[in-house]
């Protein structure tokens, strides 16, 4: 039995396509910034934006990288074959761009007194991917 193998008949894990470059750029050093022109669909790019942004104290400006980010990454999980709900999982590498963003906007939305959006992006994130939303706390 795979360690994947979704028991309770609910629909399969998504595991997004490997996009190597954002990675790879954001490993170098390459601003995120320069990395989100560059690549202006990759979720890590912008979730980096984020999370920048967010220790600088700008949350205002991290939530809106975040949103980017969060939308950028349901078109793709849409395009993979996610149907709005099932799992994410974090252990899959190109699936963190989008767990990460969600978990910058959940942040983001707390600290600006989004209470409503808050609840929302961190019950996705843990019914996306438990594991992400231990890892990103």
């Amino acid at each position: 039995m795979s360690i994947h193998e979704n028991l309770l008949g609910g629909p399969p894990p998504t595991h997004l396509p490997d996009d190597p470059g954002p990675r790879e750029l954001l490993a170098k050093g390459t601003s995120p910034a320069e990395v989100a022109a560059r690549y202006p669909a990759s979720s890590l790019a912008w979730a980096q934006l984020a999370d920048d942004a967010f220790e600088r104290g700008a949350a205002v400006e991290s939530y809106a990288y975040a949103r980017t980010g969060y939308h950028r990454g349901l078109d793709a999980l849409r395009r993979n074959g996610w149907k709005g709900h099932g799992p994410i999982p974090w252990e899959h590498e190109p699936n963190r761009g989008f767990l990460r963003a969600l978990h910058a906007l959940a942040r983001a939305a707390g600290t600006i007194g989004e209470q409503e959006e808050y609840a929302r992006c961190t019950q996705f994130l843990k019914d996306s991917s438990e594991t992400a939303a231990q890892t990103l706390g």
